[in-house]
């Protein structure tokens, strides 16, 4: 995916999630929710999978120069979301599945083309 270059970060953010949708489309999940808020925090992604009821964080980094983008998914942004995913399912949907936190990494080449990196399982409660 190539994208002209953002205004802002919020614009960066919007792209690499709306690759990630792709990215997740590709292998077969069906998005439920982009950007589900609860009073715990937000989740980026929830998708589902014949398996698996998936809540994904998707972060975005230009460089690795301070560290991976997956290492910006710290302990307390973790809880966060592992509590906004029980507030999903207090609704009493997909109380089925088995549950899954995956992370999808995003990062841009000199061209601005953006990549991927999937992390599946990448934390658990």
């Amino acid at each position: 995916m190539i994208f002209k270059k953002p205004n802002n970060s919020k614009e960066i953010g919007a792209l690499a999630e709306q690759g990630a949708c792709l990215l997740l489309k590709k292998h077969k999940l069906k998005i439920l929710h982009q950007n589900y808020l609860s009073r715990f925090g937000e989740i980026d992604i929830i998708a589902l999978s014949e398996q698996h009821l998936i809540f994904v964080e998707v972060r975005y980094r230009k460089t690795t120069f301070f560290g991976t983008a997956s290492e910006t998914v710290t302990t307390k942004k973790q809880q966060r979301i592992i509590l906004a995913a029980r507030h999903f399912l207090s609704h009493g949907r997909y109380t089925e599945l088995p549950c899954r936190f995956d992370v999808i990494e995003a990062s841009s080449d000199k061209t601005g083309k953006l990549h991927f990196n999937w992390l599946v399982n990448a934390f658990q409660e």
